[in-house]
C-alpha cells in the first residue's frame, strides 16, 4: 500500500494544487494537521482520489465547519487530535505534534507514526530508546 503523508497546508491553496497530482500516487492520504481554513480541506478532499484521514493541528480554527466539510466530502475522516488506524494490516498513528508522536512511537504499538507541526521533512526510526533520523 502506498501512503501519501501531508501536513501544515496553512491555506496555501496554490502549493496544494501543485502537490495534489503527485499525492494521488498514494492509495490513502494521511493529513497531520493545520489545514487552517475549511476551504483547504475541501480542496484536498476534491483533489485526492482515495480516502483521507486527518487530525487537527494548532491552527485549525473552526472545528465545527471542518467537520461539516469532511462529512460532505465523502472520502474524509476527521479524527480530532489523534488517529489510530489499521491500514492493510499495519498499525498507524497520526498526531500533529512531534512530542506526542515520539511517545506513540516509543510505545511499540504502531508500525508507522506520522506528525506535522515543525514544518520539516524527516524520516526517523526508533532504535532502542532513541530516535535515529534518516534524513532531514
Amino acid at each position: 500500500m502506498l501512503i501519501t503523508i501531508c501536513a501544515d497546508v496553512h491555506d496555501n491553496i496554490w502549493k496544494l494544487a501543485d502537490a495534489l497530482p503527485g499525492m494521488n500516487d498514494g492509495e490513502v492520504l494521511l493529513f497531520c494537521g493545520d489545514f487552517c481554513a475549511p476551504f483547504s480541506l475541501d480542496q484536498m478532499a476534491k483533489g485526492f482520489d482515495g480516502a483521507v484521514h486527518a487530525v487537527l493541528g494548532n491552527n485549525d480554527g473552526d472545528g465545527r465547519l471542518l467537520s461539516r466539510v469532511a462529512a460532505a466530502a465523502g472520502n474524509v475522516t476527521l479524527h480530532g487530535e489523534l488517529a489510530e488506524l489499521d491500514l492493510a494490516g499495519y498499525r498507524v498513528a497520526i498526531s500533529h505534534y512531534p512530542e506526542i508522536a515520539a511517545g506513540l512511537a516509543a510505545s511499540g504499538r504502531y508500525d508507522l507514526v506520522c506528525y506535522g507541526h515543525d514544518h520539516t521533512l524527516s524520516t526517523s526510526k526508533l532504535w532502542g530508546a532513541g530516535w535515529s533520523t534518516q534524513g532531514r
